[in-house]
């Protein structure tokens, strides 16, 4: 139990109790106060990720901006956190934007992403004064030239090209191969950019590419990276285009159990700004901005989902489940690809693991669950289990499937709990019915 402490916030610890604490907060009075499921984000960690990936890529490739991607998790206290930082946001929705703006976040540090933006949302990115958009296919192009026309501005843009590089992932977040929904395929990247350039109201300024996600090499990143600026090259030869921007994405993986080590923040760093610098020097080429956007490798560690258990059935010869009051509802993705967790018993963190279980969700789906075969200290009903590594791509993708009530969400950080998201009520997943 004490080993997979590592897979939690820095400076979680236990507690004469035997509880578990996270940023100072006893977990499991924390789970008492706010209700179960409850997902707490530790503040130190989060800042701490933000100020790593600043100083890794920044004291190697001056010219780097960290632009976090929103999707991973965003509300309003995180954007201001991360507008103190001084990152940059990357949204792919009217609705990440609207949050941005909703805080005073300097929208000049935004780029907005997606591959089906809505003439709406592209007129709201310009009137708001959106720092970059970056286009996705031709159509988008000529809609954003029309909208840009009308309003009298000429928005910086750069083209997302599919490297067709494989980051060797699941497929389900393999987003720079060939066979993508994103971005401009590498082959007609050179029409793409024939446009963009000719386009009387945009000023393309860069590039972009997206291999994918959880990538733990660094390889595919340098691969992508010499296509890119193989391609730049010849786009400048071509059509006389500058690349003064080079946006690589992200994808940075975390570890979310103990057999799954990944590399440091340096090991990316390091890879990425050296292809950079060499790639250009060998093409020429004067060294672009260098734009990265971590989501998960900030927020995932930062964030624990607390589960109340409720019923066991032990089936003799074939298994044990563990039943817990939340699940696909506010976490997906087992159920969607096969990730894996680790978890504690909360309240019972020194006692040893004795008993193999399977911890499912409380949802009417056989997928419902969470942590299949993990060996926990003996539960009865009322111990809360803790989750690491639950702070991207649970609470975004959570839903209100079965008529439940998504749940609160709580900064945590020196011992003072605040409550950041409250827990829905009835009366919110039924606001938008009529009868």
């Amino acid at each position: 139990m004490i080993a997979r402490l590592s897979l939690f916030p820095a400076k979680t610890r236990v507690n004469e109790r035997g509880h578990l604490v996270i940023g100072g907060c006893d977990a499991v009075a924390l789970a008492s106060e706010f209700g179960t499921p409850l997902y707490l984000f530790d503040e130190a960690s989060l800042r701490s990720q933000c100020a790593r990936f600043k100083t890794e890529f920044g004291q190697r490739y001056a010219d780097t901006a960290v632009i976090y991607a929103s999707k991973a998790f965003i509300n309003k206290a995180l954007a201001a956190i991360f507008n103190q930082e001084g990152l940059g946001l990357d949204v792919v929705s009217g609705g990440e934007l609207g949050i941005a703006q909703s805080v005073g976040f300097p929208l000049a540090r935004v780029y907005f992403h997606g591959n089906n933006k809505t003439a709406e949302e592209l007129t709201q990115a310009l009137e708001w004064g959106v720092g970059h958009i970056v286009v996705d296919n031709l159509g988008e192009l000529r809609l954003l030239n029309e909208i840009a026309a009308k309003q009298g501005g000429k928005p910086d843009i750069l083209l997302r090209i599919s490297p067709g590089i494989d980051p060797h992932t699941h497929r389900y977040i393999a987003t720079g191969v060939t066979d993508t929904k994103f971005g401009f395929p590498l082959a007609d990247g050179g029409e793409a950019v024939a446009q963009a350039m000719s386009a009387p109201n945009l000023n393309l300024v860069g590039l972009h590419f997206h291999i994918g996600s959880l990538i733990t090499e660094v390889k595919p990143y340098e691969q992508a990276i010499e296509v890119m600026l193989n391609f730049a090259a010849e786009m400048r030869l071509k059509y006389g285009f500058e690349l003064s921007e080079l946006n690589i994405g992200g994808g940075f993986a975390v570890s979310y159990t103990r057999d799954t080590p990944v590399p440091p923040v340096s090991a990316y760093a390091e890879a990425i700004t050296s292809r950079v610098i060499t790639g250009c020097r060998e093409q020429g080429l004067a060294l672009p901005r260098l734009i990265i956007e971590p989501g998960r490798a900030i927020v995932a560690t930062a964030g624990v989902a607390l589960y109340r258990v409720g019923a066991i059935k032990g089936i003799p010869g074939v298994r044990n489940y563990v039943a817990v009051d939340g699940g696909m509802g506010d976490n997906i993705r087992p159920a969607l690809y096969g990730a894996r967790y680790e978890a504690v018993v909360a309240n019972k963190v020194w006692e040893k693991t004795t008993t193999k279980i399977t911890i499912v969700g409380r949802f009417c789906e056989s997928g419902d669950i969470l942590i299949r075969d993990i060996t926990l200290p003996q539960l009865t009903a009322g111990d809360i289990i803790a989750v690491p590594g639950s702070g991207a791509y649970c609470l975004p993708m959570a839903s209100n499937y079965n008529a439940s009530f998504r749940p609160a969400v709580v900064l945590v950080r020196v011992g003072n709990a605040r409550l950041i998201r409250r827990r829905e009520t009835l009366d919110d997943i039924t606001r938008c019915d009529l009868v």
